[in-house]
């Protein structure tokens, strides 16, 4: 197993922890052995500290005590005489002291020697208190001397003096140690720092390489699946999780592929079948208006009558006509070509074409909500298409010298036209795709006109419907989207 290219997302998982795990393990190592090291050199430095400040106290207390002897000798001070074994028993505790703080053979030889010093002093103090001849004057300028001090310390000064040494020398290599890891704590300190940047950007790089790039690959895959490419092939790529997802998804597009066309195929054969009904009936019933004519030419008496079977003819030929024209512009497919148009405008526009029909029956026509009107993402020619047939459709559904109703409701995020006629209503319920002639009372009528607004409409993703009231006409209406931004102000 690569440790580059991890084959599980488990384990991927799992080599990101480890690192954080190590991260942490080597920043605490680090922390710990840092605080450690200023810990026991801190306690190193206060204990020689110590053990220097117990010599001197020692050393200071030693030649008070001689000054006290002299006065108590020369002097016959009685406080003397009362305050020169204080002084022996504050020496001999501070020696103890100093044994207690010792760490080393070394340490302890060289306390044991300053001791053994001063209890040779002491001995000698001893002897000058216990010798009778002292207090004779010989006695008392001899130990008056300056020169009598220094020889009974004399022994003791000499390993006072090598006692601090001994310190001191301890202290300077402690300092060189202090030194030496001042110099190189602002190398070792970032050491963390840089393995922390190291982790983050490696675990970083493995994770956009075999999780999140895979992942925004099916992601962008799955979008262009959904927007129909079943073809589109995701790359099967990333840990295994995520290039088994690819690899079953692909193989779901392969499926949904194979389903669409045999759906596809499925749905042609019923288009076709219900579609063969439909042009046998519009084609029949002008044959059969035609072959009818024709026989009427036979028995035709006056001129009158040729012209008047002539005429149903070429009036039927026409029909036919269009009704071929209409269901080829009905199966052809749609491919909007979407612009800003105002609503009220598009209805003016179909509205302007139906003047002389409008005028013919003397049909008002009253538009209610014009200024509510906003911009519509639509084919102009294809809307315009529809909202004519729609149109036609209630002007001829209308009673002479009645009226049309065209209303315009903005709902803020939808918009609606409604197209109220007056007359009898609907006697079948418009559906879309249905392509089944209906009852009409149209002479000219081709029966595709609702079919054809379906199918517009639908292709702009809006929504055709039909609200009819028996004896009472019908209403049509149009909800379309609005989009905010092209709102009228």
């Amino acid at each position: 197993m690569s440790f580059i290219s991890p084959k599980s997302l488990k384990n991927l998982i799992f080599r990101h922890e480890i690192a954080i795990l190590f991260l942490v393990a080597v920043m605490g190592l680090i922390g710990g052995v840092s605080a450690f090291f200023w810990q026991q050199n801190s306690a190193e430095s206060v204990r020689i500290n110590t053990m220097f400040y117990l010599t001197e106290q020692i050393r200071g207390e030693l030649y008070a005590q001689i000054q006290e002897m002299i006065r108590a000798r020369i002097l016959e001070d009685s406080h003397a005489l009362e305050t020169y074994p204080e002084y022996s028993r504050s020496i001999s505790e501070r020696f103890n002291k100093l044994r207690r703080r010792s760490i080393s053979r070394k340490e302890d030889l060289a306390i044991q020697e300053l001791n053994l010093a001063y209890r040779e002093i002491q001995g000698d103090m001893n002897n000058i208190f216990s010798n009778p001849y002292i207090a004779d004057r010989l006695a008392r300028i001899q130990i008056l001397n300056p020169t009598f001090a220094q020889q009974m310390v004399g022994k003791f000064e000499n390993r006072y003096h090598s006692f601090k040494s001994l310190l001191r020398n301890k202290h300077e290599k402690l300092d060189i140690t202090l030194e030496t890891w001042t110099k190189f704590a602002p190398f070792i300190i970032p050491v963390p720092l840089i393995f922390a940047f190291i982790i983050v950007f490696y675990t970083r790089h493995v994770m956009r390489i075999q999780f999140i790039g895979p992942i925004a690959n099916i992601m962008k895959g799955a979008g262009e699946i959904r927007r129909g490419r079943l073809e589109y092939q995701i790359n099967e790529e990333g840990v295994e999780e995520v290039s088994d997802l690819a690899n079953a998804i692909n193989k779901m597009a392969e499926e949904l592929s194979h389903s669409r066309e045999a759906l596809l195929e499925n749905e042609r054969q019923v288009a076709l079948g219900s579609l063969i009904p439909v042009v046998a009936h519009n084609v029949r019933n002008p044959l059969a208006s035609i072959r009818a004519s024709a026989q009427l030419l036979e028995h035709a008496e006056s001129k009158e009558d040729i012209k008047e079977s002539k005429q149903a003819i070429i009036d039927t030929i026409d029909r036919l006509g269009r009704w071929i024209s209409s269901l080829v512009s009905y199966l052809h497919p749609l491919e909007p070509n979407l612009t800003d148009i105002n609503a009220a405008e598009l209805i003016d526009a179909a509205l302007k074409v139906l003047d002389s029909k409008i005028n013919e029956k003397k049909i008002e026509v009253n538009k209610l909500g014009w200024e509510d009107s906003v911009l519509l993402s639509a084919d102009p020619d294809l809307m315009e298409q529809a909202i004519y047939g729609l149109l036609a459709n209630a002007i001829d559904a209308a009673p002479n010298s009645t009226i049309i109703e065209i209303s315009i409701i903005n709902h803020g995020n939808t918009l609606e036209i409604h197209i109220q006629d007056s007359g009898s209503g609907l006697p079948f319920e418009p559906k879309p795709g249905n392509l089944e002639p209906g009852p009409s009372t149209k002479r000219f009528g081709t029966g595709l006109g609702i079919p054809i607004a379906f199918k517009i409409c639908q292709k702009h993703n809006w929504h055709l419907d039909f609200n009819t009231i028996k004896g009472k006409g019908t209403k049509v209406i149009i909800t379309a989207p609005i989009n905010p931004e092209k709102e009228l102000s």
